[in-house]
């Protein structure tokens, strides 16, 4: 169970990857195409702004999954780094809480604004607004469960990539070193 949980887990992240540079790619190609109308031929594609403008929407919130996944989010962990180890569980654990709660809002707020904008249409492209809106369910969705399996592997007392005390510290090690050896020059 726990290998078909693994592979589909990989498969999901490549499929991420992949739609992040289908994104990417295409949002790239709309703005240079666009811009080369517009000077040199003094026209342009109508749509490609708000196209390119919905794809980055996308590419950023399914950045965002893989970004947790990959525990790649900005944090400051200057004070927990000094706490006892099961201090830096506890907050480990409120953290994963409050992050919960937070995905839980944007859950609930992308949802209503998804059913709301349902019948509402993208002037240039003609799209359906609740493509653009529906992201927030997909990326809190996806970014929930990613914390859930986190926060179940510190309950189970196995280690997550995201899990504090079990981090590398090499590079401050590294840096304090260096720091001793022009002390004792």
């Amino acid at each position: 169970m726990a290998k078909r949980l693994g592979s589909l887990s990989n498969w999901l992240m490549q499929l991420l990857n992949v739609l992040l540079a289908i994104c990417l790619s295409f949002m790239c190609i709309l703005v240079f195409v666009n811009v080369v109308l517009r000077y040199i031929f003094n026209s342009g594609i109508t749509w490609s702004e708000e196209m390119a403008r919905f794809l980055f929407i996308w590419l950023t919130f399914l950045g965002a999954i893989v970004a947790l996944k990959d525990n790649e989010h900005l944090t400051i962990d200057l004070f927990v780094k000094r706490l006892p180890s099961f201090l830096r569980k506890i907050v480990y654990i409120l953290s994963h809480v409050l992050v919960l709660y937070c995905l839980g809002l944007i859950l609930i707020g992308s949802w209503k604004m998804t059913v709301l904008n349902a019948d509402a249409y993208a002037p240039a492209t003609g799209l359906p607004m609740s493509y653009v809106y529906g992201i927030g369910v997909v990326m809190s969705i996806g970014m929930g469960v990613i914390v859930l399996y986190n926060l179940s592997l510190v309950f189970r007392g196995k280690t997550s990539k995201s899990f504090l005390p079990f981090k590398s510290d090499s590079e401050e090690r590294m840096l304090l070193e260096q720091n001793k050896e022009r002390i004792s020059k």
